[in-house]
């Protein structure tokens, strides 16, 4: 696709402060008067909302593996061609909470699922669409889950898995990051608030020159 605004995903498991940092790059992408969106997945849509209420929270029906990953795909579908693309193509630069570095991670780590069948979901609903650049907070997993349980109003269905689970997303983050160096960049993110957005103050300015 043709694009002239830039594309910004943040990634990382839980508790390593996305929620900290998402306000802060808007903030500092428009001081530099650039216009910016801010959106999440699963969900950005009406549609893909709903989707991630069944996603996220616990019911009396099992959610199979082989659902969960085609669920997240459909509201990726409704996001980029109802939101993501469209406001690219009008110039304005997208900050997304989370992206398809997540399903590799949360489906293809935790959940064990084939990354073939996860690379061809993406090229399917994707074509060629990427991220400009991905921020990815990194953090030990005991660390993040102690963060993410003193954040109040009880864990969802992802949140609630086994340790052992989440540190199958943090490898499949950091091989992500192996594999695609250009693109993810790697912030420390159990160092001090100030280091961290000093970090990826940084990173951000080699989309502005």
């Amino acid at each position: 696709m043709n694009k002239s605004g830039k594309f910004i995903t943040l990634e990382g498991g839980e508790g390593v402060g996305k929620t900290t940092n998402i306000p802060f790059i808007k903030n500092y992408l428009q001081d530099q008067n650039i216009p910016v969106i801010v959106t999440r997945e699963p969900g950005g849509t009406r549609l893909a909302e709903k989707i991630r209420e069944l996603l996220l929270h616990a019911n009396d029906e099992t959610v199979t593996s082989h659902a969960e990953i085609l669920l997240i795909f459909a509201a990726r579908a409704q996001h980029l061609n109802h939101v993501i693309i469209p406001a690219l193509a009008q110039g304005h630069w997208v900050l997304c909470d989370r992206f398809t570095d997540a399903t590799y991670a949360y489906q293809g780590g935790g959940r064990g699922m084939s990354l073939e069948a996860i690379s061809w979901l993406e090229n399917f609903v994707q074509d060629d669409l990427r991220p400009d650049i991905t921020l990815l907070l990194d953090v030990p997993v005991e660390t993040g889950m102690a963060r993410a349980k003193n954040r109040g109003g009880g864990l969802d269905r992802f949140e609630s898995e086994r340790l052992q689970f989440f540190n199958q997303v943090r490898q499949a983050y950091l091989k992500q990051a192996q594999q695609y160096p250009e693109r993810i960049k790697v912030i420390k993110a159990y160092q001090p608030l100030d280091i961290v957005q000093k970090a990826i103050v940084e990173t951000l300015k080699s989309l502005l020159t």
